[in-house]
């Protein structure tokens, strides 16, 4: 090798190195660093880009062990470029040469090794490897995963603002742009849009991390580049109207009219059933009986051969409870009349409260599953391709059987369309955690559908995106079936082992990181980026942010006056219940 930070003293002045470690004999053409011109091409003014920060000590399959040289990292602390500025700290990327490639690695973890004289041991997890360029040893031509290890005694570069370029430069695939790679400036980072709605994808953070905006900024660049998409949102909390105001159509109580005959027979029975135990069973037994004569009275009812309770075919709730009645009528003892009075008083109760109106109106009867399919789904989505379906207003009892019905028939549509021209759907969930929650005494069917759909959604052209503050409550094993992870800051301990565990074996490097992100950043990893990537997120637009801020109170405990018209129009909409 040509003179190196492995000289002899006399050559170039004492570093750890030299006192407590043996030049190695590395095969020729492996690790070697090339000639003059191929160096001297690669070097960045004023620096040491070319020089090498430490050495390979031990080779495993995803992770070895280095030995970082703090001499030869000390003078890049201060270089104008960001990256090797970082050089050697943890969540910064390694290059080690091997033949004609050039293999990058992520720093994981480091220890002072006190025993060698201050030598820092620090784990790194291989990411990826690039062609070298013989002309200038400039790294090209990067992918994922490494066809050749080095070896033992192979020299540690630090990478440039130039490599992460190279490393992170979007392919020709669809792709949308978030933000830039950490800590560049101006280093786009790109999601791969195919690959992260193929597989699905999570993105997770603890509450004021900017998990809203992130997701509305993703939708957004989604959006942008798929204007005739057809994307349904789940919006617990009326956030994100604010933000799709203009390329999106939304949805509330005021304007679902959600019909309640296009509910299953589990979906029925959450609604319409009080009773526990073994006398819930009986219920259900009388409410299928009844429900499927119901269905039966409609004239579309009529013209199926084999009627099923599960069928969406329109029936008027003055049938169903008609029905109940004259079934109850043909009981002998009065004790086995309990079951039917408890049926047909809840679903009087229901149609006689306004706040279910949006469902159980008696308009909703006439047969509208078409149009309510083309408004919810965009089809056809008329440069509006997101449904922001805000399910704020809807009473707290039956908003999981609301988000079931939805995710339900987002399944099913794409069961039954499999023979036609396919138009994927994209099933965003936030709050996904109340929905599929990891207490199975608590699952429902919102959770056995949403299951479901990250299971085998992908077989049938259906993508599930789930957005959580608690990864930690949601079912095992759904965030796993999630190809693509944008983690933002968890600072709870159980959540960022939960993450962890989900995550690839390539980026728990990065994963160490977590706790330490600043707002509007998060580590993305799987089938989205080429590698694991430490994104800064773009601004947002005002006019297409999500209503998500947090409240000033030392801004707004100073602002006083009309107290009592606020609190008159506040109990007006409170008795009310919204109307």
């Amino acid at each position: 090798m040509d003179a190196d930070i492995w000289q002899k003293p006399e050559d170039r002045g004492p570093t750890a190195y030299d006192r407590h470690a043996r030049r190695p004999s590395v095969p020729a053409g492996d690790c070697r660093r090339g000639d003059r011109g191929r160096r001297g091409a690669g070097r960045i003014t004023g620096g040491q880009a070319d020089a090498p920060i430490g050495v390979i000590s031990a080779i495993a399959g995803a992770s070895s062990r280095v030995l970082l040289d703090r001499t030869a990292i000390a003078p890049l602390l201060a270089h104008p470029d960001a990256v090797l500025a970082a050089a050697g700290q943890v969540g910064s990327q390694v290059k080690i040469r091997v033949g004609t490639s050039w293999i990058i690695a992520n720093v994981r973890s480091l220890a002072l090794e006190a025993a060698m004289g201050g030598v820092i041991a620090g784990e790194i997890d291989f990411l990826g490897e690039g062609d070298e360029d013989r002309a200038t040893g400039a790294l090209y031509g990067f992918r994922r995963g490494v066809t050749r290890y080095p070896m033992p005694g192979c020299e540690v570069f630090a990478v440039t603002t130039r490599d992460l370029r190279e490393v992170y430069a979007a392919e020709d695939r669809a792709n949308i742009a978030i933000g830039t790679v950490y800590p560049t400036a101006d280093v786009p980072a790109a999601l791969y849009v195919d690959a992260m709605l193929g597989k699905h994808f999570a993105l997770v953070g603890s509450t004021g991390t900017g998990k809203s905006t992130a997701a509305a900024l993703i939708l957004h660049r989604i959006c942008d580049l798929a204007p005739q998409g057809h994307i349904v949102m789940i919006d617990p909390h009326g956030e994100y109207a604010a933000a799709f105001g203009r390329n999106g159509a939304i949805h509330d109580v005021s304007n679902l009219q959600m019909p309640y005959w296009l509910m299953n027979f589990e979906e029925h029975c959450e609604v319409f059933l009080t009773s526990t135990g073994e006398q819930r069973q009986f219920d259900a037994d009388i409410l299928a009986k009844c429900l499927l004569a119901a269905r039966a009275k409609s004239r579309l009812g009529q013209a199926i051969a084999k009627l099923t309770v599960d069928a969406p075919i329109p029936y008027l709730l003055s049938d169903l409870t008609g029905i109940i009645s004259l079934e109850m009528g043909k009981m002998d003892r009065a004790g086995d009349t309990s079951p039917y009075l408890r049926l047909k008083g809840k679903i009087d109760e229901i149609k006689a409260d306004p706040r279910y109106g949006f469902m159980f109106s008696g308009m909703l009867v006439a047969d509208t599953m078409a149009a309510f399919l083309q408004r919810i789904f965009r089809l056809p989505g008329d440069g509006r391709p997101i449904s922001i379906i805000d399910v704020s207003g809807v009473p707290s009892d039956i908003t999981a059987v609301v988000v079931a019905m939805l995710a339900r028939m987002t399944f099913d549509f794409a069961i039954w369309s499999r023979n036609e021209p396919q138009r994927p759907i994209l099933l965003v969930c936030e709050e996904a955690h109340r929905y599929i929650p990891n207490d199975r005494q608590a699952e429902s069917s919102v959770g056995r559908i949403l299951g479901r759909i990250a299971k085998e959604g992908r077989k049938y052209g259906v993508s599930l995106g789930l957005i959580t503050q608690r990864p930690s409550d949601l079912a095992e094993g759904v965030l796993s079936q999630c190809g693509t992870i944008v983690a933002m800051r968890l600072n709870n301990e159980r959540d960022q082992a939960f993450v962890r565990a989900a995550m690839p074996e390539g980026a728990r490097g990065f994963l160490e990181s977590i706790p330490a992100l600043r707002n509007r950043e998060a580590i993305i990893c799987g089938e989205g980026v080429t590698i694991p990537i430490r994104v800064a997120f773009d601004d947002l637009e005002d006019a297409r942010r999500p209503a998500s801020s947090d409240p000033l109170f030392s801004a707004l405990w100073r602002d006083v006056g009309g107290e009592e018209q606020i609190i008159d129009r506040t109990i007006l909409k409170w008795r009310a219940q919204g109307k």
